[in-house]
């Protein structure tokens, strides 16, 4: 895990320590960044079976790529509704850790306490074979997700 001193926030965590932390803690709660496209098309993580939901919060616009302009006040709203704070471990998923990173630094700029990026994200990196679900990513892991 990276130092906070150096990044930013409370560092990058692989999705198996993330999944780990999710099921020790009660009030550790997850947060898909990317877009509705990719929640649909791509799959989503499933927490059911640590009886928690995933909270999902686009960090950019799928049809422009900008950034949504009330990320903050969306994120404030939906760790509000899942019962957390800005004392809750949230750990940050996107595709592959980039939107994701910033996302973490961001939240933690407004005050959120223990922000953590979920490195490989739900996918991962384009392997050699121009495929993701590389290692380390959330499907890679063997990690409950589902597909619509």
């Amino acid at each position: 895990m990276s130092s906070s001193m150096d990044v930013g926030y409370a560092g990058d965590v692989s999705a198996k320590a993330a999944w780990e932390s999710l099921a020790a803690s009660a009030d550790a709660i997850l947060v898909d960044v990317r877009t509705r496209a990719e929640w649909t098309y791509v799959g989503v993580p499933v927490l059911s079976g640590i009886d928690k939901e995933t909270l999902f919060v686009a960090w950019n616009d799928f049809d422009t790529g900008a950034r949504v302009p009330d990320f903050l006040g969306r994120l404030t709203a939906a760790v509000a509704a899942a019962e957390g704070g800005k004392d809750s471990p949230i750990y940050f998923l996107c595709r592959s850790g980039a939107r994701s990173r910033n996302a973490a630094i961001t939240a933690t700029e407004a005050g959120y306490a223990r922000c953590y990026n979920v490195e490989h994200g739900f996918e991962g990196d384009l392997g050699p074979d121009g495929h993701r679900a590389t290692a380390g990513s959330w499907k890679a892991e063997g990690l409950p997700w589902a597909q619509s």
